[in-house]
């Protein structure tokens, strides 16, 4: 009797969509995957750099549906990459393909491989903005009660951490940025630099700094991650700074 091989799944993190920022091992095991699943303007950008794989998309809002797709693959001997931009753990399809396999039952090995996330590729493009402690947060409302959101802007405006907001602004969500700017100038000054990077490391890539006072003239929306500083954070020679803690220069 001939025992199929168990199928594996590695979850992918390829970075802002450039092969330049892809990890090696994201290649690879792109590279070398039977399948290739992912959101249809994922796999879009994939299929220039691979051109030969056998791909399956599926649109927006269908990421359970998608991730289902992947498992079976995988359930049935196929080593399979589902793919997601920046990195498959932070508001990726990690945790959802962990969740879907246990209910599946499925006996598959999973890996996760990571990949340059927007926050790190925005902050290169700024200077170094995110040098002390920080704050990633979603302003999207479609997971996660807005309640809920802007109380974390409340504590991290508290804590001065330095504060990274994805998903700003959308045609449907035109007011939440203002609301956390509101809440954020309840415990810093108007003066604090704020970066907006966007499509951070695609080829139309745009940066603004501003201030977070003014922030609510900037030109914003879904594909902008928003980088604002901490109690500390400078702008010279337009880069944003925000200092460690090392004692530089001489005593």
């Amino acid at each position: 009797m001939i025992r199929m091989s168990k199928g594996r799944l590695h979850v992918v993190g390829f970075g802002p969509g450039g092969h330049e920022h892809m990890t090696f091992k994201a290649a690879q095991v792109i590279q070398d995957a039977d399948v290739v699943t992912g959101y249809t303007t994922y796999i879009n950008m994939l299929k220039p750099i691979f051109p030969d794989k056998e791909y399956k998309a599926t649109g927006m809002m269908k990421e359970v549906e998608r991730c289902r797709m992947a498992i079976e693959d995988a359930m049935s001997g196929k080593d399979v990459a589902i793919v997601s931009s920046g990195d498959s753990g932070i508001y990726g399809m990690a945790g959802i393909i962990y969740q879907l396999a246990d209910e599946m039952k499925a006996d598959i090995e999973i890996d996760t491989v990571p990949g340059m996330t927007a926050a790190s590729t925005a902050a290169s493009v700024l200077g170094a903005p995110l040098m002390h402690d920080i704050a990633i947060i979603s302003l999207s409302d479609l997971m996660t009660p807005i309640d809920l959101i802007m109380k974390r802007v409340e504590c991290a405006g508290e804590g001065d951490f330095v504060v990274c907001l994805y998903n700003p602004k959308s045609k449907t969500r035109t007011k939440y940025l203002d609301d956390a700017r509101n809440i954020l100038l309840k415990h810093r000054s108007p003066e604090t630099p704020v970066g907006i990077v966007r499509n951070a490391g695609r080829d139309d890539e745009s940066k603004q700094i501003t201030t977070l006072g003014d922030l609510d003239k900037a030109d914003v929306d879904m594909f902008c991650i928003v980088i604002i500083g901490n109690s500390q954070t400078y702008v010279s020679n337009g880069r944003m700074i925000t200092p460690r803690g090392y004692r530089i220069g001489s005593d």
